[in-house]
């Protein structure tokens, strides 16, 4: 989830549709049906709740416990949680865990989907 959510803020951002970016992406190896639901949520904006992001960080918590008892290093995960807690802080602990995608949409002050400026080729 993560992963596709950076990829459509990337591509979103740089001013590409990101519909399209996630169904070049549907037929490559980044196929997944992560990629399929929750990249078709965070483009059409739908986050009402499936699986909820207080869910999947208590999910998350558990996973990092067993790591941390076990000397197993999961910074992704780690990462991610905290991406979760981002989502959480700001309403959104009841929505569904594609949401995640509004915690790197705040950090790049950008919402998939958004029309991006496009200022290449143009001087300065």
């Amino acid at each position: 989830i993560e992963a596709v959510a950076e990829a459509l803020v990337f591509a979103s951002k740089a001013g590409a549709d990101p519909a399209k970016v996630r169904q070049a992406l549907m037929g490559g190896l980044a196929a997944s049906r992560i990629l399929e639901v929750h990249g078709e949520r965070m483009v059409k904006r739908t986050f009402a709740p499936g699986f909820r992001i207080e869910l999947h960080q208590k999910d998350l918590n558990l996973a990092l416990e067993g790591a941390k008892a076990l000397g197993v290093s999961l910074p992704n995960t780690s990462t991610t949680q905290q991406l979760f807690n981002s989502c959480a802080a700001n309403g959104g602990a009841k929505e569904d865990h594609s949401a995640l995608v509004r915690a790197l949409e705040r950090m790049a002050n950008f919402e998939v989907g958004s029309e991006a400026a496009d200022t290449r080729g143009k001087a300065a």
